[in-house]
């Protein structure tokens, strides 16, 4: 089988105008990052603001592994297999970073035959949205810094600045770093750190705005540390939220790409899940909702982190909920799930693929406790054996929830049309009723609490003394009322990467609280989560390189 790159490579790509118009767009509405990539202005959307939306389907996981699921690449070949039945259907993604793609994980185009391209540009540097995110959140910290280095009219207390500045890479060592060393006229020492760049706040903002002067009013809402009288600074109190806007005024625009079949795809926003929200942004959404029947789009990893976030979060700020949900599992990863190990997973295994049920059971009753029709996509891999593959379709059949077999790695949008015609049936079917898990009005504990144990099953969550003063702290502000986002392993229901499968009576731990006003919520650190990954024994940077035609070598 060819690699993922090398079925890239032999696509004859389509212009980008070509591809506009296959959802009708025109020349005008776009931005040209040369042939095949292309932004959508703001007048444009604009434009779109009184067409009716199409229905959105959400595409989600069991928690992922390192046996592999393949959600990406189920969502994209479940966009082109609805266009090959005669859906007119938009993908919305979110863009890599750079730190998975040269760290261990990799990209986030899709594989084999179901990818989004030209995966090289849309991997590695696309058309500068990560860039500019990382430089809008450094330009923050350097004028900071400077507000204090020249006078501190503000009063901001050093010593409790939340800021950190990021860069689009696993780097380790610069998560705690000092900075302002070398006497009086280097600026005031002080700790710092740095997050990776799709876990700023900045990303999230950026993510979860609708429009320039949204993105402005949100900017201007980021807390960036407190004075000596413990009152919270924002980027208002800074009057920089204008020229932060600046930098990210090309930034926010959608990018349009294609996948190897033609189907158009906006790709833009790449928040973590298991730090941030994980969603693409909202005017990407938005503008694939008024142009396509259907949409179909993904939240990252599991369903517990997000899929909770897409429902909690996202879909209050984009004002329509999914009309079903799509959760992607495999036969090895549900094994693993079940307790067999990574090098034993090619033999079958019945006993294990029961067991590991129990975590794809649980997220089809998170979703459902939406009030979301349910879909289960099995993608296929060549080890999974025909008992083996009886017993998960009965197990799905038995928790009442419709199946399809996918196999749009290997052959594309053919081997997505079962999936497509369950999930189109499902949808003509079964009416959506959504509602979220809590309401807005209850406390952040509360709201913990109830994500916790309703969407992890947990027994109980125990507060560590700063957070228990955080919580104390943010309800003086007002802030208790905010949505909170979840930072936590994406490996297990619990915050332990090792408890896989469906555990039981486990306890949360929330170490901190960090506030994320332009965002629009209140993170909450559980566990031993990092904001900045550390690179692997072998990164895949190892096996990268260019020849001498300018080709991209060893990307996946």
């Amino acid at each position: 089988m060819k690699t993922d790159i090398e079925i890239s490579q032999e696509v004859a790509l389509q212009p980008i105008q070509k591809i506009a118009e296959s959802i009708d767009l025109r020349a005008d509405d776009l931005e040209f990052y040369g042939k095949y990539k292309a932004k959508i202005d703001f007048p444009s959307m604009k434009r779109l603001d009184n067409q009716e939306d199409g229905k959105l389907i959400l595409v989600t996981s069991i928690n992922p592994t390192p046996a592999g699921e393949g959600k990406s690449t189920v969502t994209i070949g479940l966009g082109d297999a609805l266009n090959r039945i005669g859906k007119k259907t938009v993908i919305a993604l979110r863009e890599p970073s750079l730190g998975p793609v040269m760290g261990i994980k990799g990209g986030a185009t899709g594989g084999g035959y179901a990818q989004v391209l030209p995966m090289e540009d849309i991997n590695l540097h696309f058309t500068g949205d990560m860039h500019a995110i990382t430089t809008a959140n450094n330009a923050l910290s350097a004028l900071l810094d400077n507000h204090i280095q020249q006078g501190n009219e503000l009063n901001i207390d050093a010593r409790r600045i939340i800021w950190k500045r990021v860069v689009d890479l696993n780097d380790r060592e610069l998560r705690q770093v000092i900075v302002g060393l070398g006497g009086p006229i280097q600026g005031v020492p002080r700790e710092d750190g740095f997050d990776i760049t799709v876990a700023s706040e900045i990303m999230a903002i950026l993510c979860l705005a609708s429009d320039l002067e949204d993105l402005k009013l949100r900017l201007g809402n980021i807390v960036v540390g407190y004075t000596f009288d413990r009152e919270p600074v924002t980027v208002s109190d800074l009057e920089i939220q204008g020229a932060l806007a600046l930098l990210l005024k090309d930034a926010i625009k959608p990018n349009l790409v294609q996948t190897i079949y033609g189907t158009a795809a906006f790709v833009h926003g790449g928040p973590f899940a298991n730090i941030a929200h994980g969603c693409n942004s909202i005017l990407a959404t938005k503008t694939a909702l008024k142009l396509g029947d259907y949409v179909v789009t993904e939240a990252g990893f599991g369903a517990d982190l997000g899929a909770e976030k897409f429902l909690d979060i996202k879909v209050p700020n984009l004002k329509k909920s999914p009309d079903a949900v799509v959760i992607v599992a495999t036969i090895r990863a549900l094994k693993m799930h079940g307790g067999v190990a990574k090098n034993e997973l090619n033999a079958e295994n019945v006993f294990a693929l029961k067991k590991g049920f129990a975590n794809l059971k649980k997220h089809i009753e998170n979703m459902e406790s939406y009030g979301l029709p349910v879909v289960v996509a099995i993608n296929e891999f060549v080890s999974d054996t025909k008992k083996e593959v009886e017993i998960l379709l009965d197990l799905c059949s038995e928790a009442g929830v419709p199946v399809e077999l996918t196999q749009v790695w290997e052959k594309g949008a053919e081997g997505g049309e079962a999936l497509a015609k369950t999930v189109i049936e499902t949808i003509d079917k079964q009416t959506a009723d959504f509602r979220t898990i809590y309401s807005m009005g209850i406390g952040l504990g509360e709201k913990i609490e109830t994500i916790v144990k309703k969407i992890y099953g947990g027994k109980e969550v125990v507060f560590s003394p700063k957070a228990q003063k955080q919580l104390e702290t943010f309800t003086k502000y007002g802030w208790d009322r905010l949505p909170v986002c979840m930072a936590k392993t994406q490996y297990s229901l619990s915050d332990d990467p090792t408890k896989l499968g469906k555990p039981e009576d486990f306890t949360v731990t929330i170490r901190e609280l960090v506030p994320k006003l332009g965002a629009g919520f209140v993170v909450a650190l559980t566990g031993d989560v990092m904001t900045m990954p550390g690179l692997p024994k072998k990164p895949a940077a190892l096996n990268m390189d260019i020849d001498k035609d300018g080709n991209a070598i060893g990307l996946f």
